[in-house]
Parts: structure tokens; C-alpha cells; sequence
């Protein structure tokens, strides 16, 4: 099934390359590396998205930001 796609010119070279260094074409490497791709999304482990529980520690303040906040500006 014949497919057209525009990629970066710096990308191009490295698809060349190694497609070069293997001793097929690019279309094989191209094929090749798109049969890689999971039937199904994978899901994105905790791990990865550790960065969003940052700031909600019970040893530090920021558990209190909104009492913090409030009575920084004089609300209650």
C-alpha cells in the first residue's frame, strides 16, 4: 500500500543512513520500524507521570497552599 509521507530533511538522512547501514532499502527500514508500533496504546505507567503528584506532600506546606494563600491576601 503505497504511502506518502514529508519528514524533517535532517530525519530523512537518518533514515538513510540507516537504512544504508543495514543493507535494505528505506522503505523496508521505514516499514520495518512502522510494524513496531503495538496493536494498542500502551498505558502510561505512574512512573512516568510522577512529576504530577509534585507538590502534594503531607510533610511539606503545600498541602495548607490554600489556607496559605487566603490569609496572605486577607481572605477568609
Amino acid at each position: 500500500m503505497p504511502l506518502t509521507v514529508e519528514i524533517p530533511d535532517d530525519v530523512l538522512r537518518r533514515l538513510r543512513a540507516a537504512a544504508a547501514a543495514r543493507g535494505i532499502t528505506v522503505e523496508q527500514l521505514t516499514a520495518q520500524t512502522l510494524a513496531q508500533i503495538p496493536d494498542e496504546a500502551e498505558p502510561i505507567s505512574s512512573s512516568k507521570l510522577a512529576f504530577l503528584a509534585a507538590g502534594a506532600s503531607e510533610t511539606g506546606i503545600s498541602h495548607q497552599i490554600d489556607e496559605l494563600l487566603a490569609d496572605g491576601f486577607g481572605r477568609d
